[in-house]
């Protein structure tokens, strides 16, 4: 890669765990605001999912003014913002004003995707975007990591409200940081792509292609959010572990996520962006897992299968955004990339209420078989979707510039 594009990879790595690690700090948190705040099961999930009702509003909106107004300053005002609001949660005094902050916090983050995406590709040639932005969304697993970590250190020291006043200052750092050392873009030759004219993203927006991308994401978070919000309260709540230790025992699965994101997009840019190569075989074998883990006999192999599945998803990550960062000229890869996120951020939504509900009227057992409708969702659409830089170019045709 060109050291441009390392030095962007490496800012955002970073802006991008800290990012995970206020995101998930209240996943790992939940058990004591359930017992703080008395909730059930389905309140609960609602709190994770009113910051992603908030996160999703905000993609298609981010996209475009990453596009159209510029991706540094899209990227830095979220930056700025969502420190702001991870700090103000820790001052919440009831359910109600705990959801109108993660709204608001919600807001906060969601413009940042879709900058950080188009900051890359400004900085990058085509040929190599999906493994720059494959090692730039590895650190969704390490901020994950770090959130274990970091909840893991603090909870039992200084309570939650102690542990979000002390990571909401995180944020700050990476802003100073992307101020000093963020490179200027590549020539916008690079790529011979048109303009950011509204109409060329709107044809964005109107892409049939690119909806089926964004499907594809959907399924594979479903996965991700499912897991990631309610396997530390069940380890709390069914099998008695300590929330600091269930915590501790995701770094696995988050560890492995890391390597086989970095590798899916590595593989990705081998197979010019063909992604029905890795996300067919991938999704079947998380499928297999995930229908396994409601018959693991003791937390070891509990472990052991929550680990492989998240393996599995994570190899179809890169693929969901390789062919459109590949064939999509950098004007528009705020917007492009925002649509795929957008998908991902629905099931963000939709997964943490399903499962809480199943728990409630069904079993554990239930709620993680349910998990399974993501990889199928997944790979409808990518069976569906165009596997070459032509067909992608066919079905989503911008206007030149003058």
């Amino acid at each position: 890669m060109l050291r441009s594009t390392k030095v962007t990879v490496a800012l955002l790595f970073v802006a991008y765990a800290i990012d995970y690690i206020d995101r998930l700090a209240i996943n790992l948190a939940l058990p004591l605001l359930g017992e703080e705040f008395d909730l059930d099961y389905s309140q609960r999930g609602l709190i994770i999912s009113t910051f992603f009702i908030a996160y999703t509003l905000a993609q298609l909106p981010g996209g475009l003014l990453a596009d159209r107004y510029g991706a540094v300053r899209m990227a830095l005002i979220g930056l700025v913002a969502w420190s702001v609001f991870t700090g103000l949660t820790a001052l919440a005094w009831s359910f109600g004003t705990l959801l109108v902050v993660r709204f608001l916090f919600g807001l906060a983050q969601g413009v940042f995707p879709a900058a950080a995406v188009k900051l890359v590709a400004e900085r990058s040639i085509p040929e190599q975007r999906a493994t720059a932005t494959g090692w730039m969304n590895s650190s969704n697993a390490v901020g994950t990591l770090l959130a274990i970590v970091v909840a893991a250190a603090l909870l039992p020291l200084i309570g939650w409200r102690g542990m979000f006043l002390a990571v909401a200052a995180l944020g700050v750092l990476s802003l100073v940081s992307i101020k000093l050392w963020l490179p200027p873009a590549l020539p916008a030759e690079i790529d011979h792509g048109p303009d950011s004219s509204w109409d060329n993203m709107r044809t964005v927006l109107r892409s049939r292609a690119m909806w089926l991308f964004a499907l594809m994401f959907f399924g594979y978070d479903f996965v991700i959010w499912g897991m990631s919000s309610w396997v530390p309260s069940y380890l709390h709540d069914e099998r008695g572990i300590a929330l600091s230790s269930a915590s501790l025992l995701l770094i696995p699965a988050t560890v492995v996520a890391a390597v086989t994101t970095v590798v899916g997009g590595r593989i990705s840019d081998r197979l010019a962006g063909n992604s029905r190569i890795v996300v067919v075989p991938s999704m079947l074998a998380c499928i297999v897992m995930l229908v396994s883990v409601p018959f693991a006999s003791n937390t070891a192999l509990f472990v052991v299968l929550v680990t492989l599945g998240s393996a599995a998803a994570s190899f179809a990550f890169m693929p969901c955004f390789a062919l459109p960062l590949r064939s999509l000229p950098s004007s528009v890869v705020g917007a492009a990339s925002s649509m795929i996120i957008f998908g991902g951020m629905v099931a963000g939504i939709v997964a943490p209420l399903v499962f809480g509900f199943i728990v409630d009227h069904l079993s554990w057992s239930a709620a993680f078989v349910s998990l399974a409708l993501g990889p199928v969702v997944a790979i409808i659409a990518v069976m569906a979707a165009p596997q070459t830089r032509e067909k992608m170019l066919n079905l989503v045709q911008l206007k030149t510039a003058n």
